[in-house]
């Protein structure tokens, strides 16, 4: 069997797309969609990631507002360009980019930031307006997954999806998201992680499986039902090479996959930038437009190595 690659950057493309055509909307009305950064010290990952979203920004028309602040910021230092954020109106949405210094509350902070401007979906608001099914930002990796397998028109609904992690930023939101009566949702989901003896004959159940627990081939072919779709959404770093929770060999046996670069991540930039002009238009009073992902025209095959 040859799995359908599940191609996140034609995907996300398209989102891009989508969110240019609601900021160019905005900037008839006279509004410029803001996106706020905030960055402490000089952690090289963490600037890198910034400079990306302000790549992003840009091609979409989404004003970039950034504050760096060094390393020996103070906590009331940080938490005043948070409490700035949160009073300029040129920012509709902003992120605190993690991780902090040591030394710095990271969860008082994060609590700062007004839940309304939450770009990422996980202030304890937003992830409990998720629980109740009530409107507001989602996280983004979990929103991008949903978005990805939508749009490749994998079955989900009324499927059983195992999750592999329990963190905050995918596996926790996308558990809840999964098993929801929407669109692309409505699924049995099981939540397994590495603490789970013998996973292999749990995961095997899944007609889904998304891997996202940060632990390189944790998900080998052997646990993989045939033409399963599989998502890696955990990864790591070995020196300067990308490892993905799923081993190269689950193409083999898998119906659809995420490729190694290029799957979750770009849905995960397109999504933040889609929370960026949703906050913006909720906050001119716009309405949002649906946009219902078109499946049946991304997928391409690959041949297992």
């Amino acid at each position: 069997m040859s799995a359908v690659l599940l191609d996140g950057e034609a995907v996300a493309a398209r989102v891009r797309a989508e969110v240019a055509e609601r900021t160019a909307r905005l900037r008839r009305m006279g509004v410029t969609a803001g996106l706020g950064t905030i960055l402490v010290g000089d952690h090289a990952p963490s600037a890198r990631y910034v400079a990306m979203k302000h790549a992003d920004c840009a091609a979409v028309g989404i004003a970039s507002i950034h504050e760096h602040l060094p390393a020996t910021a103070t906590q009331e230092e940080i938490e005043a360009v948070v409490a700035r954020f949160n009073a300029d109106d040129r920012v509709h949405a902003y992120l605190v980019q993690l991780p902090l210094p040591e030394g710095i509350d990271t969860e008082r902070v994060l609590l700062a930031v007004d839940p309304a401007k939450d770009v990422d979906g996980l202030h304890p608001v937003n992830l409990g307006r998720l629980v109740m099914g009530a409107p507001g930002p989602i996280a983004c990796t979990p929103a991008g997954i949903v978005e990805l397998l939508a749009a490749f028109d994998v079955p989900v609904e009324g499927r059983h999806v195992v999750v592999i992690g329990r963190g905050l930023t995918i596996g926790r939101p996308l558990a809840l998201l999964l098993a929801m009566k929407r669109p692309g949702c409505n699924a049995a989901v099981t939540v397994v992680h590495t603490g789970v003896k013998e996973l292999g004959p749990l995961v095997r159940e899944g007609d889904v499986v998304v891997a996202a627990a940060g632990q390189p081939g944790i998900v080998t072919a052997d646990m993989v039902k045939p033409g399963a779709a599989v998502v890696g959404a955990g990864t790591s770093w070995q020196g300067r090479r990308l490892l993905s929770d799923v081993d190269d060999a689950v193409a083999e046996v898998a119906g659809f996959i995420t490729p190694r670069i290029g799957g979750v991540g770009p849905m995960t930039r397109a999504m933040l930038l889609r929370n960026a002009v949703a906050a913006a238009e909720a906050a001119a009073g716009v309405r949002g437009s649906a946009h219902a992902a078109q499946p049946g025209s991304w997928g391409r095959r690959i041949t297992p190595q």
